[in-house]
């Protein structure tokens, strides 16, 4: 807006023509709210979760392993995978990987003497698995003093769930039904 020193009254720029109705609607639509991600959920399950080892049923279907990549890069949390072929990596670097680490009791002795935070994806873990592996790997399961670290195993086999059913916690990728409160005997419940 100017003003016009001649007679002091203010003068308005030409009005634009209105665009077509395509960038018209374009600019119009409502913005999606950002809605809550499958991968954000099942990370703070596994961080919920009673115990350090987690069997997760369902990841590998479910594509979890980009979608977590996706929110490592976004929040920076400390998510590692480990497969045999490429060893321990942390997800936001896709290349860099710790050096010799494609053998499992590597990596469990890494995990064992790390002093930080981590969620440790174990994909395709070696079945049946060698003694001194799963003895790490129930020690690491019973830790209770120190940093929290969790190991994952995702979508391990039937055997390999059995030799660690005392010391395991079976999550899903599904995502939990929402239950809602009723109103029973004066008291509100899930139902």
């Amino acid at each position: 807006m100017k003003w016009n020193t001649e007679s002091g009254e203010a003068c308005f720029p030409p009005l634009r023509k209105r665009p077509d109705p395509v960038s018209y609607a374009r600019m119009n639509m409502p913005i999606a709210t950002p809605t809550r991600h499958a991968s954000a959920e099942i990370l703070e399950r596994i961080l919920a979760a009673r115990g350090n080892l987690i069997a997760l049923e369902g990841g590998e279907d479910a594509g979890l392993i980009e979608q977590l990549r996706l929110l490592v890069r976004r929040t920076g949390q400390a998510i590692y995978l480990w497969n045999p072929e490429k060893g321990l990596g942390n997800l936001r670097e896709e290349h860099a990987g710790l050096p010799g680490s494609q053998r499992l009791s590597i990596t469990l002795r890494y995990i064992q003497q790390s002093n930080h935070f981590g969620v440790y994806l174990l994909q395709r873990p070696p079945v049946p698995m060698a003694m001194g592996d799963a003895t790490v790997l129930r020690q690491l399961a019973r830790a209770t003093t120190g940093h929290v670290r969790r190991i994952v195993l995702l979508d391990p086999p039937a055997p390999l769930v059995t030799s660690f059913s005392d010391v395991l916690v079976r999550l899903s990728c599904q995502p939990e039904l929402s239950q809602r409160p009723r109103l029973r005997d004066g008291r509100w419940v899930l139902a």
